[in-house]
């Protein structure tokens, strides 16, 4: 099966308000999609984000030239070339060549990976809790108030962008108003230091929903989260923003984090992001992954996690829930995968199982202006 062609979708749009995080407001949002073809007309997907003007022209120039002609099979020598030019164009690559392989066995993505344990994968609400405006606590309960209409059972909330007073204010009247009804995530995106993350154990040891504080302090600072993990009584997440597997090992081997938080999208190939899953239940920790960015890759990350064995033996809540992005983001349905009260339904049919939205792919196709 050799490569015939590989067509881009650079995609934007700009969002009505912005929204943002500890890193700032988000005032666009943008993804970019391939789509490899082999020139017996078999296809697959892929998606990676990143700057679109470099990432373009990276890809048309660069990467697509050395793709044609090359057999899909080999598919890992050929993502350990283009990572060395873009590592997140290589997780696109590996994406769309892995659908190409299961598609050409007749088999489904997780059936090329082994198999499913489960049918239904959980999601979690994920949100971006600021806006520009004085009014942006009242804002995120709102946005909340829909998603627990819709019965997500655990949300993820951002926290470490405004003052620590602000941002427990904000929390507490989250909890006060949903407070026994969802689980909740707190994000601090890298946020504190040592000093400032200990300032929340006093309303951590009143709350019971706390699910995890996911990346309190720059992540590669092991001994602190080693001492946070020590210090708060809610479990301590992070990680997605790393590559490989190997690179969690300081902190698995610290003892730093209870749960990772591996992206597709960022670790190199999609089965370098299988091996980190693998590697999380070899230290018998858990693995929720991060998706905010992407459809697709948020689509292969729900198939891996119906893949993974269960992180303990009981009957329920064996298998920890994905990032699922509920602010304004039109891509998200691109990928016609969408979850009823908090779940997943894995599709079946080989590859993917989906076709994906080619109309939206066109309306959204980035016109090559410059959006800063």
């Amino acid at each position: 099966m050799l490569i015939k062609k590989v067509d881009t979708f650079p995609l934007f749009y700009k969002l009505a308000t912005p929204y943002g995080d500890a890193n700032g407001y988000k005032k666009y949002r943008t993804c970019y999609y391939i789509r490899i073809t082999t020139q017996s007309g078999m296809v697959g997907w892929g998606e990676c984000v990143d700057w679109l003007p470099t990432l373009h022209t990276g890809m048309e120039n660069r990467i697509i030239p050395y793709l044609i002609g090359k057999s899909v099979t080999d598919r890992n020598p050929l993502i350990q070339v283009i990572k060395k030019w873009h590592s997140r164009a290589a997780s696109a690559v590996s994406m769309a060549l892995t659908e190409i392989i299961a598609k050409s066995s007749g088999l489904s993505v997780c059936d090329l990976w082994g198999g499913t344990f489960r049918d239904k994968v959980p999601v979690y609400a994920s949100f971006q809790s600021y806006t520009d405006t004085a009014q942006w606590q009242s804002n995120s309960l709102q946005c909340i108030e829909k998603s627990v209409q819709e019965k997500f059972l655990t949300i993820k909330l951002k926290i470490g962008g405004k003052s620590i007073a602000e941002d427990q204010t904000h929390i507490k009247a989250v909890q006060s108003q949903f407070g026994e009804q969802v689980n909740i995530a707190l994000d601090c995106n890298q946020s504190y230091d040592l000093v400032a993350a200990l300032q929340w154990q006093s309303l951590f040891s009143s709350w019971s929903n706390i699910v995890w504080l996911e990346e309190p302090l720059p992540i590669h600072q092991t001994d602190g989260y080693a001492l946070i993990r020590q210090k708060l009584t809610v479990p301590v997440a992070g990680g997605e923003n790393i590559t490989t597997a190997a690179d969690f090992l300081p902190l698995l081997s610290s003892q730093a984090l209870d749960i990772m938080n591996p992206d597709p999208l960022h670790v190199i190939g999609i089965d370098a992001y299988i091996e980190t899953l693998q590697l999380a239940r070899n230290f018998g920790i858990r693995v929720s992954p991060h998706t905010y960015d992407g459809a697709l890759s948020r689509t292969y990350a729900v198939y891996a996690q119906a893949c993974l064995k269960p992180w303990g033996k009981m009957e329920t809540d064996c298998i920890e829930p994905v990032e699922w992005d509920v602010m304004e983001n039109p891509f998200s349905k691109i990928v016609p995968l969408y979850p009823t009260s908090g779940e997943i339904s894995i599709p079946k049919g080989q590859g993917i199982g989906l076709e994906l939205d080619e109309e939206m792919l066109r309306y959204y196709r980035w016109d090559g202006s410059n959006y800063h």
